[in-house]
């Protein structure tokens, strides 16, 4: 079992190695300056877990506020509404994309395998697609790479606006009350056994 403390710092270690890379790849720098951008990161990895450690200490007496996620209407693929509210006693998550985001495609396969994995559990994926004529760039990529899971247009960007997303894709995962309890920035395996271990906790929660 995986704690949420684990969970937060996988998630956080990924971003700050992705943040480094991009340094690395983006910038010409001396070796001196990439150990030094090196060193800092790794300082404000560890204050990071130092504080998550700190926190997790207190949960016996103070639980962290999870915020309710704002409720939807969409059209599916399929011609369907969906309507985040009506799938509360789930868990949700919630996935913002777009056909032209290289991380977005890349994920989608270990998305596709998380669906399959899960899909008879209390669980659904719905990933949101960003672009004001996702009508059209949806179709054609499904054709290249199709999907059983739900994706859902937000072509006038309300939605994804609602929940404050810039970058691509943005995934958010919601309990069974409708609470937000974590927020994935950037591409992931989604099956790895770490990610579907820490859903399955989120399921257990509110489990009867």
């Amino acid at each position: 079992m995986y704690t949420r403390l684990e969970v937060a710092e996988y998630f956080m270690g990924r971003f700050l190695r992705q943040s480094l890379k991009k340094l690395k790849g983006e910038i010409m720098m001396s070796h001196r300056s990439v150990l030094c951008c090196q060193f800092i990161l790794l300082g404000l990895l560890l204050l990071l877990f130092s504080g998550c450690q700190s926190d997790s200490q207190d949960q016996a007496t103070e639980k962290p506020s999870r915020p309710m996620a704002a409720d939807f209407v969409l059209s599916s693929v399929n011609g369907d509404s969906v309507q985040l509210s009506s799938l509360k006693g789930k868990v949700v998550v919630l996935n913002f994309w777009a056909t032209w985001c290289p991380p977005c495609r890349e994920e989608m396969p270990s998305m596709e395998k998380l669906h399959q994995l899960m899909k008879h559990e209390d669980f659904v994926l719905l990933a949101v697609n960003i672009e004001a004529d996702g009508r059209r760039t949806v179709s054609q990529f499904l054709q290249k790479q199709p999907v059983s899971f739900a994706i859902l247009y937000d072509e006038e960007g309300k939605i994804h606006k609602q929940y404050g997303v810039f970058k691509y894709p943005e995934t958010f995962i919601i309990d069974r009350n409708g609470r937000i309890v974590e927020k994935v920035v950037g591409g992931l395996n989604w099956a790895q056994p770490r990610v579907v271990e820490f859903l399955r906790q989120v399921m257990a929660e509110g489990a009867h």
